[in-house]
């Protein structure tokens, strides 16, 4: 199996073939893509003409059909994030996507800046930061998962046994024979620690969903298959002395069926569908966690009034009408609790659950690699975006599952809590908060909001400054530029395919009238407003009836582009809107 171990790659290239042939001595495969019937076949190196072009390649994502036909994407260059039980983990750094045909003339002017604009969507999510990979591991599966696996499961490739929940170039790799390493879209980071002079290593990876995958507003709630919106499994792993610790929390948006598309208000109103039976995909995306994970808790962290009220009811409404017992529903008003900086309060929510999360336990095996303990349930937690509120709570629920951890290892005494240890405090709550952070910028385009409570555990001014530029950036990409990352996201995915036959795409969607006409005229009657103000005609009345007129007018063209919200924001184009709702 091509690329089961293999390390770095040479991508020969002539006229006719791709050649992607491992460097490590020894191996004789190579694998090779016909540039003009696309097919790919197994051969040997004495097989590659001496005349083909080489150029090193750090490994293959895939390939990817687009308006001029077949591309390949390759990764150009890696990082070495760590390692992770002894195998070398990986963040790819930098892409190409090369064409099969060797000119694009054959394309009209209008195909010619589709593809152009496709290939910049590709680049888009290529380069949102989170591809990770290791050439001899599973990295989409936690320890527990690996641990309770058959001699079957063994025998497969990584692509086959990988969880294709979390394998972010699944639909880029449908066509191949040869199986390359599976890359993972989210955030790993690994440290290395010392307490009470003992050595430890410990990380934290997520793993982002790729299904109902897209950006805050045009994707929430769940589809019918029950896959949420913005899903993430968050696992902790501790490592010493050969034991290996590992505590997973879930999130992912409140799972039934409700939208809440931007309009140019600061907050858009969530609408929660009146047409649908909501329990069907409830129920399965419950089915499926419990059979992943065990036992839910779930933990509801958005305010209970306001526009986000009828959200907290009917999911309280739902668990009650499902009435299965191994789900326990929680709601805690975060905002309400914590308000006027009272962050203490946290503390209220994390008492409350600590006696389940005594019992769901983490999963433990000694040096002998024997498995002592499993996790026997998660928390799954969500706020409105399962971003920044959830981020606070599951780095303070993580931090008492590792405390317990440590001391069972042996690095903690009894009794010895993990805040005195302020050295690690401050490198372990700075981790969460880049995990935070990735999760943010993947779903709302900025990083977290109250990562300065995570990275300090106090609440700052400056935080709250930092919060308020992060909020006014997320609401102009979520207006203005959300439309072209969801497209992004789905052609990636394969949600969206282009068709060659097809000569013309949905990128061409004319805007009516009003998207030119009402933004001019509101610019020209509030420029004139301005002026009139500052050049005074000859009498004080004169004035306040051109102010009054001008500026009337602004208002009026203002009011107008905000009732017409959602024909001024920037849609996503690729899949149809029923698929959003």
């Amino acid at each position: 199996k091509m690329a089961s171990t293999y390390q770095s790659f040479n991508l020969r290239t002539t006229p006719e073939k791709f050649y992607i042939e491992a460097c490590d001595d020894g191996s004789e495969d190579v694998l090779a893509i016909d540039r003009v019937s696309t097919e790919m076949t197994l051969t040997a190196k004495r097989d590659v003409p001496a005349s083909a072009d080489s150029r090193p390649i750090c490994g293959l994502m895939g390939t990817i059909r687009l308006v001029a036909g077949m591309y390949v994407v390759v990764i150009t260059k890696k990082k070495k994030v760590g390692d992770l039980l002894g195998h070398a983990v990986w963040k790819a750094l930098d892409f190409d996507i090369i064409s099969y045909k060797k000119t694009i003339l054959h394309l009209t002017d209008n195909q010619m800046q589709d593809n152009k604009t496709f290939l910049s969507m590709i680049n888009n999510v290529l380069h949102t930061d989170g591809f990770y990979f290791a050439t001899d591991y599973d990295l989409t599966h936690t320890l527990q998962r690996l641990a309770n696996t058959s001699p079957e499961f063994q025998e497969m490739s990584l692509l086959e046994r990988a969880d294709q929940r979390f394998v972010w170039n699944g639909h880029l790799l449908r066509e191949f024979i040869a199986q390359p390493e599976v890359r993972q879209n989210q955030f790993i980071t690994m440290k290395s620690s010392c307490i009470n002079g003992k050595v430890f290593e410990w990380s934290i990876i997520s793993r982002r969903s790729c299904f109902r995958a897209g950006v805050r507003y045009y994707v929430r709630g769940i589809d019918s298959e029950g896959h949420p919106a913005n899903y993430v499994e968050t696992e902790q792993i501790v490592q010493f002395n050969s034991a290996k610790a590992s505590f997973v929390q879930t999130r992912g948006s409140i799972p039934f069926y409700w939208s809440q598309r931007p309009n140019l208000k600061y907050k858009p109103k969530p609408q929660i569908n009146k047409t649908v039976n909501h329990l069907d995909g409830f129920q399965r995306h419950f089915d499926s966690q419990i059979i992943l994970y065990g036992r839910q808790v779930i933990l509801n962290l958005i305010n209970q009034k306001g526009s986000e009220k009828p959200l907290e009811l009917a999911f309280d409404k739902m668990v009650t009408n499902l009435g299965n017992g191994m789900i326990k529903y929680i709601a805690f008003d975060f905002h309400k609790e914590c308000s006027r900086m009272r962050w203490h309060r946290l503390q209220i929510l994390l008492d409350m659950v600590a006696e389940m999360q005594d019992e769901f336990g983490y999963f433990l095996v000694d040096a002998d690699g024997k498995v002592l303990l499993n996790q026997e349930g998660v928390f799954r937690s969500n706020c409105m975006d399962c971003l920044d509120r959830t981020n606070v709570i599951q780095s303070m629920l993580a931090q008492r599952s590792l405390q317990s951890q440590l001391r069972r290892m042996g690095v903690l005494h009894t009794g010895q809590q993990i805040e005195e240890q302020s050295d690690f405090v401050k490198m372990y709550k700075n981790a969460w908060a880049d995990n935070a952070d990735a999760c943010a910028k993947q779903y709302a385009g900025t990083g977290a909001l109250k990562t300065d409570f995570t990275r300090t555990g106090k609440r700052t001014q400056w935080g709250l400054l930092m919060d308020g530029w992060n909020s006014m950036i997320r609401y102009y990409k979520n207006n203005f530029s959300d439309g072209f990352r969801q497209d992004s996201i789905d052609l990636f995915l394969g949600n969206y395919a282009v068709d060659e036959a097809v000569w013309t795409t949905p990128l061409h969607d004319p805007k009516d009238w009003k998207f030119l006409t009402l933004p001019i005229v509101m610019v020209v009657a509030f420029s004139m407003c301005i002026i009139c103000l500052l050049m005074a005609g000859d009498t004080w009345t004169e004035t306040l009836a051109y102010v009054l007129f001008w500026g009337s007018a602004s208002v009026v063209t203002g009011g107008l582009i905000l009732f017409n919200g959602l024909d001024f924001v920037d849609a996503p184009r690729l899949v149809q809107k029923e698929k959003l709702d």
